[in-house]
């Protein structure tokens, strides 16, 4: 049950790390183009799949993770590593719901207000940097994780 577990634990990471790296690529290349219809269908597309991947992979990661650790000893959220890591992925979670979740809804509406012919490229760039930072952070916060998981300083 362990290695099941583990292998799910393993591809939920990847999953949820290809989704964020992605999403920030597609984002930025639609934001660079300066083309609405393509921003806005960025934005829109950005709300959806965050609910189909992000939501999921972080579901299956904490777990997954919380269900090895109950298996194996719930001591084991003192050692460093692990505890480090699940308060980590717990302030992703938090940065997602709190910050992330609702710059993309206001990104979306900005984005379809300006196709709309309502001008809002001000109040998009506003709800479009602060998603840039949280997301920037909630990127890295994974790739610490994945080190403090594998290496168990």
């Amino acid at each position: 049950m362990f290695n099941f577990l583990l292998t799910l634990h393993i591809l939920s990471a990847i999953w949820l790390m290809g989704h964020l790296i992605s999403s920030a690529f597609w984002k930025a290349r639609a934001d660079r183009s300066g083309n609405p219809e393509a921003i806005a269908t960025a934005a829109q597309a950005l709300v959806r799949s965050d609910l189909m991947f992000t939501g999921p992979g972080i579901v299956v990661l904490l777990g997954t993770g919380i269900w090895m650790a109950g298996l194996t000893s719930w001591d084991r959220f003192q050692e460093l590593w692990l505890g480090t890591s699940f308060v980590l992925v717990i302030v992703m979670v938090i940065l997602w719901l709190a910050i992330l979740l609702p710059q993309q809804r206001r990104m979306a509406r900005f984005a379809a207000e300006t196709l709309e012919g309502i001008d809002q490229d001000d109040n998009y760039r506003r709800a479009s940097k602060l998603w840039n930072m949280a997301g920037g952070i909630m990127t890295l916060i994974p790739v610490i994780v994945l080190f403090l998981m594998v290496f168990k300083p």
